[in-house]
């Protein structure tokens, strides 16, 4: 099992030697989930000897808490908080996503309660509307009855009519005849019994001839009242015709300027996407040179890695060959012209402190051979023991922790002890040569690779510079590039906000076109509806008005029918000279 630990070192020893052990911290549940160790859990590692304390490693142990492999993890922890944060980031985009996927269900949960309020509202409207065409309905079968009425009523006036004109044309011909006998009975002044009952007859006979039209004109004047009242309703549908037609009208103008906004919006928002591509692309390019110059870079790292190698390489050959020596630059030249004397005190102070780092160095290297007999000492009772002592095991940890240290420590001691005798050894020399002696030393043949030191160094120090310059760069388009980023980011997400919003607007306009297109379908059939009864009303209301005029003109006609038949009595009683009968 895969778990993180931290390496702890336990300071111990003479020269602050220590055992390394493993603080299990974190354990690997599956691949992208780990969970704390509970406590403080120590393992016993030899290869973490290799690491600082508090260095981090990922440590695969078997069930018994034996080690199998040791890494570091570095790497591994920052691609767990790559991964990590990339998780971070792609939760957060699906929270974002979901708060707008909530907002937008919120409205549209708003929205159609508003539709569904409105479509309520439009059934009443509707419910109404089949109510009021009911009652027109339901008022044109009463026009249509009424309409029936009165031309029962006017077929039974023609028929009067027609009576009355035989009765007028009888009358007609009965006073042609009476004329005659009058012509006849000119001598007398009187009529007999039998002809005066005969025109008595007559005259009553015309006079009941004459049509009633009190009861016509009643019931005209009855159907022209309910005909007002039709009209009246109607009136009041052609007003509420109307105020739908205006507020059709507004609503379709509405539409069209939601429309032109909507298409103008579209222009604003296809030139923010030109200049959002534009900006990606110069990212891109941003990002191709911040690429070749990390490549850069890490070329430039790795020739200063090789230069550090080699740098150590010329260390270790001055330190494996006697004839290699590193030795600090020595003024030659300043060395001849100083006096003798002086050039001797500087010889014998450089012996003195030749000699003391000399005991140190040799006092050292006592502790290193007692270190490493201690050592095999303990290895000796581990395999007395057959390797089953922890505390023994530990101790060789602890001695071989020194050991190691001491050793490293031992290494630049021994580099600076060769130096020491180098610079010696050319200071000598110059003074022997001064006092006439023979340098019988062989310095000659040792070879100096202090200038080739000094060269790789001022070539590191160079490149380290080149580096340096190289990194601040990238540092700079790093920052530049991640501001870039997060405008294209934010552009990004505002761009698919107004295209979402733009997509609703949209989809709003669709509806409110449908429900506008509906509207005018309504306000049509109403008006369709409507213009019918208006025709019937208006043809039915022409008719009545015309039998009222002819009415009025048969009132007219039966009144000078009873005129004359009063003459024609008052004459009969001249001539029959009998007053009763212009009584009855």
């Amino acid at each position: 099992m895969l778990y993180l630990a931290e390496v702890q070192k336990k300071t111990g020893g003479l020269l602050g030697g220590g055992r390394a052990e493993l603080k299990l911290l974190a354990c690997q549940r599956s691949e992208q989930s780990w969970s704390a160790v509970p406590g403080e859990e120590l393992v016993v590692c030899e290869e973490a000897n290799n690491y600082n304390g508090g260095a981090l490693l990922l440590v695969d142990l078997t069930a018994n808490k034996q080690v199998q492999r040791v890494q570091e993890a570095g790497r591994q922890l920052v691609s767990i908080l790559q991964n990590f944060s990339r998780l971070q980031e792609k939760f957060k985009t699906q929270e974002e996503e979901i708060e707008q996927w909530k907002q937008s269900l919120t409205y549209q949960s708003q929205e159609l309660n508003r539709r569904e309020m409105e479509m309520e509202a439009r059934r009443e409207q509707l419910q109404q509307m089949e109510e009021d065409f009911e009652q027109l309905e339901q008022q044109r079968q009463e026009i249509e009855t009424q309409r029936e009425e009165v031309t029962r009523q006017r077929d039974e006036f023609d028929r009067n009519r027609q009576e009355l004109e035989g009765a007028w044309d009888h009358l007609r011909g009965e006073m042609r005849r009476f004329e005659e006998k009058q012509a006849e009975f000119q001598q007398s002044a009187f009529l007999d019994d039998e002809q005066a009952n005969a025109i008595q007859e007559l005259l009553n006979r015309l006079s009941g001839a004459i049509p009633a039209t009190e009861s016509v004109r009643e019931d005209l004047n009855q159907s022209l009242e309910i005909l007002t009242q039709q009209q009246n309703s109607l009136t009041q549908h052609w007003q509420t015709l109307e105020q739908q037609r205006s507020t059709t009208q507004q609503m379709q103008a509405e539409v069209d300027q939601q429309a032109q906004d909507i298409h103008q919006r579209w222009q604003e928002w296809h030139q923010a996407q030109e200049s959002l591509e534009q900006a990606r692309a110069e990212l891109k390019v941003q990002q191709s040179s911040l690429n070749q110059k990390q490549e850069s870079a890490q070329m430039l790292g790795v020739q200063l890695q090789n230069q550090e190698d080699l740098h150590q390489q010329v260390y270790r050959l001055a330190d494996s060959s006697e004839k290699v020596a590193i030795g600090q630059h020595v003024d030659l030249e300043s060395l001849e012209k100083i006096p003798l004397d002086e050039l001797q005190k500087v010889v014998q102070d450089l012996e003195r402190d030749l000699q003391k780092l000399s005991q140190f160095v040799e006092s050292q290297e006592e502790e290193l051979q007692l270190k490493q007999q201690e050592i095999d000492q303990i290895k000796a009772k581990i395999e007395a023991a057959n390797g089953l002592d922890l505390n023994l095991e530990n101790e060789l940890a602890d001695e071989q922790d020194g050991y190691q240290m001491l050793n490293e420590t031992l290494v630049g001691q021994r580099r600076n002890l060769r130096e020491r005798k180098n610079l010696l050894n050319r200071h000598q020399a110059v003074l022997r040569r001064r006092q006439g002696h023979s340098d019988g030393n062989g310095q000659e043949d040792e070879i100096d690779l202090g200038p080739i030191l000094s060269q790789i160094e001022a070539l590191r120090h160079q490149q380290a510079d080149e580096l340096h310059k190289l990194e601040s760069q990238i540092e700079q388009m790093r920052t530049a590039i991640g501001q870039a980023q997060g405008l294209v980011t934010s552009q990004t997400a505002e761009q698919e906000n107004k295209r979402n919003d733009l997509k609703q607007q949209e989809q709003k306009l669709l509806d409110r076109r449908r429900e506008v297109a509906e509207l005018w379908g309504r306000v049509n059939l109403y008006q369709e509806m409507l213009q019918p009864i208006q025709d019937n009303v208006d043809g039915l209301r022409h008719k009545l008005e015309s039998l009222a005029g002819s009415m009025s003109q048969v009132q007219e006609a039966g009144g000078e029918q009873e005129r004359a038949i009063a003459e024609m009595r008052q004459i009969l009683v001249n001539l029959t000279n009998t007053p009763e009968l212009a009584a009855s």
